[in-house]
């Protein structure tokens, strides 16, 4: 069975806890980069993939599209007291990705998380490279690359996934290849499937909306 997956979690006290605690004083920066946790509309929990500039200067961030629709708002999970630092601008169901557009007032954007560095996108990995990622569930985990073995853009790989790891960087080296998206029939057991990044770059390129010109920090 081929499983979409995003963590629901009972998140909303710990998120709004900001607004109570008054105005007095401005709500910290995040820092946020490929492989920290994010909360979707108060309730569901992915991973980032990347975050970045496009061609028209905004900071925007990928993660997987079954995260959230357009207008879904994003308080980083790490630094609950920032606030609400983005909005879903792009959600694409056929590619499972979607665009967050940050306030870069309230995000410290970063190339390195956990045991992840993202210097660059580039081609999709093939077998036998092994492949790591960084979710916020799982942390940093790796695995042998099986390829697109159904010619769809996806790369399977056998590194370990479980719910919240949607959306996290996959990286060969430092070079970003795809996101995780999905694992078959069991988490950490069955291989782990996700979208390559050229395919994501090149809709968004396509598109010529937020995310066209797409440049990791």
């Amino acid at each position: 069975m081929l499983k979409r997956f995003a963590a629901v979690v009972a998140a909303t006290a710990g998120i709004l806890g900001f607004v109570a605690a008054g105005t007095a004083t401005a709500a910290p920066a995040a820092v946020m980069g490929g492989g920290s946790g994010i909360v979707v509309n108060d309730e569901l929990v992915c991973s980032l993939t990347t975050i970045g500039h496009d061609n028209a200067g905004r900071l925007v961030g990928l993660t997987a599209g079954h995260c959230g629709e357009v207008g879904s708002y994003v308080v980083p999970e790490a630094s609950q007291d920032s606030g609400i630092v983005g909005e879903f601008v792009i959600s694409n169901p056929a590619l499972d990705y979607a665009v967050i557009q940050f306030d870069p007032a309230k995000v410290v954007p970063v190339n390195r998380v956990g045991g992840v560095t993202i210097t660059r996108i580039g081609a999709p990995a093939g077998f036998p490279q092994v492949a790591c990622k960084e979710g916020r569930t799982t942390g940093n985990t790796c695995g042998i690359v099986y390829g697109d073995l159904m010619q769809t853009g996806e790369t399977w790989t056998q590194a370990c996934v479980i719910e919240g790891d949607s959306g996290a960087p996959m990286v060969v080296g430092t070079t970003l290849v795809a996101m995780v998206n999905a694992y078959l029939a069991a988490p950490c057991i069955g291989p782990e499937i996700g979208t390559n990044l050229n395919s994501i770059v090149n809709d968004m390129n396509a598109n010529a909306g937020p995310g066209a010109g797409f440049r990791p920090i």
